[in-house]
């Protein structure tokens, strides 16, 4: 599969993380769209749009990834093929479940291609945080679906895909405990103690601090890190 373009998405029970989440990208909420007006854009200032909002019907806060292709139902079809289940073919786009159970959806690619800049600092990750007992398989299931080179992080728990040049979001892999796959998203920075100040400034809560990167929870309850990754 060719991955023109990642998008991650903020899906949330309200629209309450929405100013946190613009304030803290320096982006603007484009028109809301859908049914119920569930779904918006977080419209950078420059470069293409790759962090999208969606009102959903459950909690708790949470994160997913778009794959944008060019051919979505041959592509959705290779996704089975790997492991993959379908979860909804709307005739657009399709939504999937990995094999560790991690939701995701393949949609039409509409030409993005410029990687916007940061600031003074940059949600740049998508870290996928899967069990220990099944990482093997869901690191793999995800090198072979994107056709990104898995590598070994720098820390032994962590595994990254290499992407492109440009492409908007790197994704990580993350060992952890229990039984239960997530995704968060992470932000490189100049200055982690002074951006995690202005996070708390703006509504967010640490939960935890590691060497290079602090844990926090926007004002929905959604976790994310701040990291000590250049921009």
């Amino acid at each position: 599969m060719r991955v023109r373009w990642v998008t991650g998405f903020l899906d949330t029970p309200s629209r309450v993380a929405e100013p946190f989440w613009q304030a803290v990208t320096g982006s603007r909420l484009s028109a809301r769209r859908g049914p119920g007006g569930e779904f918006a854009t977080l419209v950078p200032a420059g470069g293409d749009a790759y962090l999208r909002v969606q009102v959903v019907g459950d909690g708790p806060a949470r994160a997913h990834l778009d794959l944008h292709v060019e051919d979505v139902a041959a592509q959705a079809g290779r996704a089975v093929g790997l492991g993959a289940a379908v979860v909804l073919d709307d005739g657009e786009l399709v939504v999937l479940r990995s094999p560790a159970g991690l939701l995701f959806c393949l949609v039409p690619w509409q030409g993005e291609a410029v990687r916007p800049a940061g600031g003074r600092s940059l949600v740049d990750q998508m870290c996928l945080d899967v069990p220990v007992g099944g990482f093997d398989a869901e690191a793999d299931f995800w090198a072979a679906l994107t056709g990104w080179p898995r590598r070994a992080g720098s820390l032994p728990e962590f595994d990254f895909l290499l992407r492109p040049d440009g492409m908007p979001l790197r994704l990580l892999l993350q060992r952890v405990g229990g039984t239960a796959a997530g995704m968060h998203l992470d932000l490189a920075c100049t200055d982690r103690a002074a951006e995690v100040a202005w996070h708390r400034e703006l509504g967010a809560e640490v939960v935890g601090g590691y060497e290079r990167w602090t844990t926090l929870r926007d004002p929905a309850g959604r976790a994310y890190c701040i990291t000590d990754r250049p921009l």
